[in-house]
């Protein structure tokens, strides 16, 4: 499933606050089908993993319905639009400008344009079963808090192949992966599932405490 383990998390003191020393924290996915847990990948992807975790602690994905589901491919998520499960412009929406903490490095990073950050073409990580990767426009720098949690082998999405789409991945999920199999399965109308599927909350665990 793309998993990749965890050490015990560490973290140093520089210049009087906490930084980040090399290890990855966990996210957890409450949805109204189970549970899902995600190492994120914060030692690989720094801007990526620090825009998600800024997210997912200001609550900004708390209520906010799946809105793509298809099975042997992904499951998509993370639009504001979709706290409305039939709004129709679910999958179009992102975050507000604005900066966040790169929880690497301690500097400040942006969100620009309707809320996206920068490419992070960093890590050759595939996009395989398990893995999370951003979802954006097909244009440069428009990923913003959506992505998708992928069910299959779909490495055509990897920044790094010789195809049009580039998807980087930022985590992967260590368990949980028969309620996101689950997710792709269920009865949709247009992708959309039918019955909705919420996102209860993301709890991030495995941080320096502030």
């Amino acid at each position: 499933m793309g998993c990749v383990s965890s050490k015990e998390k560490s973290y140093e003191a520089k210049g009087g606050s906490e930084s980040y020393n090399g290890n990855n924290p966990k996210a957890v996915f409450e949805t109204t089908l189970g549970s899902i847990t995600a190492e994120i990948y914060l030692d690989r992807v720094p801007i990526t993993a620090s825009n998600f975790i800024d997210l997912a602690q200001s609550g900004f994905y708390n209520g906010i319905h799946f809105h793509r589901v298809i099975p042997d491919f992904m499951n998509q998520f993370g639009c504001p639009y979709a706290k409305d499960p039939n709004a129709g412009r679910a999958g179009t929406g992102g975050p507000s400008d604005g900066t966040f903490k790169n929880l690497a490095t301690g500097g400040q990073e942006r969100r620009f344009n309707g809320g996206n950050i920068k490419d992070e073409f960093t890590s050759k990580d595939t996009n395989a079963p398990g893995t999370l990767s951003m979802a954006n426009t097909g244009q440069k720098d428009s990923g913003g808090s959506q992505f998708f949690m992928n069910v299959a082998n779909n490495d055509f999405l990897d920044w790094f192949s010789e195809g049009d789409s580039k998807h980087p991945v930022f985590g992967s999920v260590v368990g949980g992966m028969d309620v996101a199999e689950k997710i792709s399965k269920v009865q949709t109308n247009d992708e959309r599932p039918v019955q909705p599927i919420k996102m209860i909350s993301v709890t991030i665990t495995g941080l320096p405490s502030p």
